[in-house]
């Protein structure tokens, strides 16, 4: 029988549970369903410390993921530099930033609409 495909809430907590095993810091969630227009269901924003962080944050998010649900990103961007990196679970899309470009895009502000919920987090920063 075919897997069925794993449900909106299951996948971020996977995500969630992915950029917390290498300590990902200021996650947040997005929920964008009441607005026109958009192209996910949700957004999950976080950051790391350095280019190798986000690497690796992106890098446990897709492990974590792929072993629990067998699901990849249907596309994943900005890898070269590791500044920002999205990858684009369709329902769900991950933004893994450098703080300081996090801060200079302000996605959050941007989606000013959407309601948000910051993850507390078991990590300490």
């Amino acid at each position: 029988m075919p897997k069925k495909k794993a449900s909106a809430d299951e996948l971020i907590a996977l995500i969630i549970q992915g950029i917390e095993e290498v300590k990902g810091h200021d996650i947040n969630l997005l929920d964008l369903r009441e607005i026109e227009n958009t192209v996910c269901d949700y957004f999950i924003i976080c950051n790391g410390t350095s280019n190798t962080h986000v690497n690796a944050i992106v890098g446990s998010i897709q492990k974590i993921v792929s072993k629990a649900i067998q699901e990849k990103p249907w596309h994943v961007e900005g890898e070269d530099n590791a500044e920002w990196i999205l990858m684009d679970y369709v329902d769900v899309v991950v933004h893994v930033f450098q703080k300081q470009t996090r801060e200079f895009y302000d996605i959050e502000g941007l989606w000013g609409d959407a309601k948000s919920t910051l993850v507390a987090s078991s990590v300490n920063h």
